[in-house]
């Protein structure tokens, strides 16, 4: 029975970190539909987060219900006139005199606003989460200069100080970042290097660590070394009984395993050295050229020494620029696998549902604060992506109704919208149940 009790812990800090960032995300898209549809003369009902019956409630002075429900799966808007909390199909009768103040009854104008800004707002959400990140933590800057220094395992040899400006590395010139990794593709794995730094205005030479040594910097969630509790900062000693001293060296094992399970001793800071066993995952990975290509992973990222780069800080419109080109990334990745697997370029068990969303939720909760608010960025941009697929039920699919409407002069039919909604329902449900088994049944 004590057995279990870790475990329960584990899975109820997973549903409440899941709860959490889906309140956050659902509430900042559903407050866009409120908001901008506010402002375009559309009467919101109910402004509800979760779903079932209430728990908390109050009426603002619009007349607008805001209210708490106990199903946290969710939440919606509800405007005047909405026959359902999605507002799907054909409207509740109104009085001719406020039906301005519906959603069916507002011009094109006014709908097609509302309901884009739901997707608008999630991205702006990702957008802001992005650039505060490089306005509190910074960006490198453009010189290979070290920052702070970064706890080292016994053996590893590092004299490397912060400020020091690095021009060479085991005797190759280094004239920015990358030129740290091209070195270490001509150096042969070793606890030091000689290290050509700028120190006070003096070139000197010092001893310091492999370019890239086997020093975990991410860890992916749901991979196989966030099933076994690695973390970053960890340093992979061997693997297999083989000593390792360069992040290559991991690839290379990994890949030689084709699935098999790893015994790797890891350092962590302030912990000392632990045995871990992983077992390597097969996925799909863009390839260089174009397409995707398979490879096993565990599901690390690493390659940097032992110093993080000096960095700047970011201007509020350079972060902004920043913020939105990750969300944008994260977009057009969506994009790019969705299309990957109906064309089966990939395997469909590279679609994940809400068990793995959830698993993946807790394990960034799990590994701090700055990593959750990660996640919940990244989550955020990929729902306002799928609810702007053109699927009735969804955004996107209200959105391609006022299209036709503008299009053509006229909305579709009563008829029309209950039958395509059906078929929207269902088809969301379908891929709810497709991406469930997924989480069960794929490796």
């Amino acid at each position: 029975m004590n057995d279990l009790i870790p475990q329960f812990g584990g899975t109820l800090w997973t549903l409440a970190a899941f709860f959490v960032a889906l309140a956050v995300i659902v509430t900042v898209h559903e407050f866009g539909h409120y908001y901008i549809g506010r402002l375009s003369g559309i009467r919101a009902e109910v402004f509800s987060v979760g779903f079932g019956p209430r728990l908390l409630s109050r009426r603002d002075r619009r007349g607008t219900l805001w209210q708490v429900a106990a199903i946290p799966l969710g939440g919606y808007v509800r405007f005047l006139g909405d026959a359902n909390a999605a507002s799907a199909g054909p409207g509740r009768a109104v009085d001719p005199a406020v039906r301005r103040q519906t959603l069916t009854g507002a011009p094109l104008w006014a709908r097609f606003a509302t309901l884009l800004a739901g997707p608008v707002f999630n991205f702006i959400l990702s957008i802001l989460i992005f650039g505060g990140f490089a306005i509190f933590q910074g960006i490198p800057v453009e010189q290979p200069q070290v920052g702070t220094i970064a706890e080292a395992p016994p053996g590893v040899v590092n004299e490397l100080r912060p400020g020091d400006v690095v021009l060479a590395v085991g005797g190759q010139p280094v004239r920015d970042w990358g030129g740290i990794a091209q070195a270490a593709e001509t150096l042969p794995p070793a606890p030091w290097h000689d290290w050509r730094v700028l120190r006070d205005g003096s070139e000197i030479t010092v001893r310091g660590p492999d370019p890239m040594p086997a020093r975990i910097s991410g860890v992916a969630p749901r991979s196989a070394a966030a099933d076994a509790g690695l973390r970053a900062g960890d340093v992979v000693m061997a693997i297999g009984g083989q000593p390792v001293s360069r992040f290559t060296q991991m690839r290379e094992a990994v890949e030689a395993a084709e699935g098999q399970p790893l015994a790797l001793q890891v350092w962590r800071p302030g912990a000392g050295v632990a045995d871990y066993t992983l077992v390597p995952k097969m996925q799909d990975l863009p390839a260089e050229g174009g397409g995707y290509e398979r490879r096993w992973l565990i599901g690390v990222t690493g390659g940097e020494s032992f110093f993080s780069p000096a960095t700047r800080s970011a201007g509020p419109l350079e972060a902004l620029w920043l913020g939105g080109a990750q969300t944008w990334g994260i977009v057009t990745s969506s994009l790019s696998g969705m299309w990957a697997m109906i064309s089966g370029q990939i395997g469909t068990c590279n679609l994940g549902g809400a068990i793995s969303i959830a698993e993946s939720t807790g394990q960034a909760a799990s590994a701090g604060g700055g990593n959750f608010l990660w996640w919940i960025a990244v989550l955020s941009a990929a729902i306002g992506f799928l609810n702007l697929l053109p699927i009735p039920v969804l955004d996107g699919g209200h959105l391609l109704f006022y299209t036709w409407e503008a299009l053509t002069g006229r909305p579709p039919s009563d008829k029309a919208l209950s039958l395509l909604t059906a078929i929207g329902m269902a088809a969301v449900l379908s891929l709810m149940i497709f991406g469930l088994t997924n989480d069960l049944f794929c490796p």
